[in-house]
Parts: structure tokens; sequence; C-alpha cells
């Protein structure tokens, strides 16, 4: 039976909604998930919204009911202006082309001739952090997984340009969510779009480099793609979607590898089970591709990290076609926004979630496995993120090396508390004391 009754919920104030609540307070959509249940309605960013979280809703969003929505439409301008016309951004038919071209470059072959790029740049850093004895992680882990993204997608290798880089994507990421989107010099946006195209200009030049002389870089392997009816990417495509892969290929695993270090610090119990694996393993030989595949308590160290810190809070999409879920009517050109923080934290699924365990993903529990679309921090259905095979496998080689070879504790005097944009980190970034074991 059709019913024309919409969410319960608030829209908030005049023009502003609820936006600024929804940007400040962590716990905005938990608040009102325990209030209103899977689904509400608020006034985000200047449109009707309507939130949804769990499960059930995660799955009518990410699959079940694809068509439903439209990516293009649901994120905010700053998204289109910055991200411009990149696999994010693209809806139906264009995007599925533009997955089918990419996917070999992060999967199979291809990303099995990453490993030894992967390992040699994670080497040089832990080489440098001896030196250093003490440091700010969340920093190094930028560096670091900027510089694997940078040599593997562009074949950039590490050295100043690539410094360079890194920052102007800082830029470009502080604009994303810049509650003002004015295009102004000394804006946060305006700043944005100036990183924006010198990082464009750039890759311009990486490209037109690579169409003359290729290599085994992801960029070369994009220029040579081709689908089953011959089609390859333009050159203002390949541009878009490098600018997609270096963004997505170090943000989230900047916060995945820095909170993972926090909790092991924090959980003396927990690194020791993970080490002792990983000493096993390494009595065994050198680290290789095989060896990632014998890891079953760290993927559970990293499920947990994903779980209790996903690097994304959520997504938006635009409804395009209405819709009814649980009683209630959603209308077309209402804003959607899917909280896959709520979800991770629902105690029907995870028990005591707000306690780091990586025990609930043990062959036992498998708590995620109740319910499908229950652990969605590389998103899930059709469009599950891209690289997730390649952050999980740098994110291994990273965490074997450390586990394996170093020790390194907290120092006092710091802030862990959470801030979550534009990226999920504690707040002062992790300072540690690190050394040999």
């Amino acid at each position: 039976m059709k019913t024309n009754q919409i969410p319960p919920g608030s829209f908030g104030l005049p023009v502003l909604g609820e936006t600024l609540s929804f940007v400040f307070d962590r716990d905005f959509a938990k608040k009102r998930y325990h209030q209103y249940g899977p689904i509400f309605k608020t006034h985000l960013l200047g449109r009707p919204t309507v939130v949804m979280a769990g499960p059930e809703a995660l799955e009518f969003v990410l699959s079940s009911h694809i068509e439903n929505f439209s990516w293009r439409e649901g994120w905010p301008d700053n998204f289109k202006t910055l991200l411009g016309e990149s696999l994010f951004l693209q809806d139906g038919e264009e995007h599925r082309r533009n997955r089918r071209l990419m996917m070999p470059a992060l999967h199979g072959p291809a990303l099995a001739s990453y490993f030894s790029t992967m390992e040699d740049i994670t080497r040089s850093y832990l080489q440098k952090w001896e030196k250093k004895q003490e440091f700010t992680w969340f920093q190094e882990f930028k560096q670091l997984t900027f510089d694997i993204a940078s040599q593997l997608f562009l074949g950039t290798r590490p050295g100043p340009e690539c410094v360079r880089l890194s920052q102007l994507f800082t830029t470009l990421t502080n604009g994303l969510l810049a509650i003002n989107p004015l295009p102004l010099p000394f804006t946060t946006f305006g700043k944005a779009i100036a990183a924006r195209n010198e990082i464009l200009e750039h890759l311009t030049q990486v490209v037109r480099e690579r169409q003359q002389n290729p290599t085994q870089d992801t960029i070369s392997l994009l220029i040579k793609a081709k689908d089953e009816d011959g089609n390859s990417l333009s050159e203002k495509e390949i541009i878009a979607q490098a600018v997609l892969l270096l963004f997505a290929g170090h943000e989230t695993t900047t916060s995945m590898l820095t909170w993972l270090c926090t909790e092991l610090a924090c959980h003396p119990e927990v690194l020791e089970k993970a080490r002792v694996e990983q000493l096993q393993l390494a009595s065994q030989g050198d680290l290789d591709l095989e060896q990632l595949g014998k890891m079953p308590y760290l993927e559970q160290v990293l499920w947990e990290v994903e779980r209790l810190h996903q690097p994304v809070g959520g997504g938006f999409r635009g409804v395009i076609k209405d819709f009814e879920l649980n009683g209630y009517h959603v209308p077309t050109g209402w804003q959607l926004y899917y909280s896959i923080g709520v979800t991770h934290q629902i105690e029907e699924i995870y028990s005591e979630p707000e306690l780091f365990d990586p025990d609930r993903f043990s062959p036992q529990r498998q708590e995620h496995k109740k319910y499908p679309f229950s652990l969605v921090g590389f998103g899930g259905g059709p469009r599950i993120c891209i690289g997730i095979a390649f952050a999980k496998m740098e994110m291994k080689i990273v965490a074997a090396h450390l586990l394996r070879s170093y020790h390194w504790e907290i120092l006092p005097n710091q802030s862990l508390e959470v801030v979550a944009v534009p990226t999920n980190r504690p707040k002062d970034g992790l300072r540690v004391r690190f050394q040999p074991r």
C-alpha cells in the first residue's frame, strides 16, 4: 500500500537546516537514530535530506535499489568542482564502463606487481623513523601512502615533487567540506580550487609523457585499456580518474594506519597476538604475496579498525526516483545521507560496540555476518571501493613490518580524541617514540 507519510525528524532552522549540527556534532546521526530509528528526515546543505542507517537501509541504498539514487546528484557541489569527472561522481552506464576499464589496474596481476614497490617504500620510511625516534605518525603515514600512490599510479619517484603534490591534496581535501564554498583566492574553497588546478597541470604532463613512453604504472595501464567495443578513456578522463586514485589512494589508508597503531599501542594483548602471528610467518621466510594471505588475526584487527574508525563516516546520494521504506515515503529531489558510523555501532550487531575487540570477527563469533551490509567502511554492493584490494595489501605490508621488527609507545600529553573532518584521525596526530625491537 502506498503511503504519503514522510520520515520523522526535524528540518531545523530556515535555510541552514541542521547543517551546523551535522558538521560539528560527531553524534548527530547516532542521537537521531536512537530517537527515530533507521530512517529520518533533516535538512542539510540547503536540501531536504533523508538519513538512513543500519544494514537493511544500507543494503537498500547500496545494492537492491541502487537505481533510485544518483551519486552525482547527491554529493555537495564542492565535490563536483574538486573531484570533477571522475568515477566517484559518475552514474549508470558511464560509471560501469569506466569502472570496467579501471578494474584491471587495481586487481589481479597488476596488484601483485605492486608488492615490491609498496614494500621498498615502506622499508625506507621504517629506516627514517628509526633515525627520528620521535615523530607524529599521521603526517608520516600521509607521506608514506602518498609516495606509494604516486609511484604506483603515476610513476613519480618519491622526492620534492611528491611532497608538493601531497600538500596540494591536503589543500584540496580541506575544500571538500568547506561550509562556505566561495571561490575567492583567500577562502578554503578558493585555495582548494587553486590546488586542484596545479594538480591537473601536473597530471596532464604525466599523462602526456606516458602516452609517448608507457611504463608499468597505473596511468600507462589506463592509457592502454580498452573495453569490449574497443573504446578507451580520453586524456581528460584519464586525468580525472588519476586525481581520484591519488585522493582516495592515500587519505583513507592514512587514517586507518594511524588508528591501527593507536589501538595496538593501547591494547598490548592484541598487539602481542598480532605479533606472534607475524613472527611465526617470519620464521618461514621473508614477507611475500603468499604470506599476506595467511594473516587471519591481522585481518580481524584491520576489520575492527575499519568498524570503529571508518575513514569516511557516510555517503551522499540524490534521490532520483521516489521510494518507500519502513512505511515512509521519500520524494524525488531529496538528498540522501547514509551513515556508516551509526551502522558500525548498532548493539544488535556488535556486542559492546564502543570497545576495540578484534575477536568479534573471529571464526567463532563473526558478528559482521549476522546481516549483510553490517561492515561497510569501504562501501558495499556493485560500487564497493574499487581500491579495496590495493588498500588492504598496503596496510598489511606496513603492519607486518611494524609487528615483526619494531616497538612504539604513545608519547604523554597529547589528545587522542577523534577528529572526523576532513580525515578521521586522533586530534594530535599520534606522537610516538619508535624503536627497533
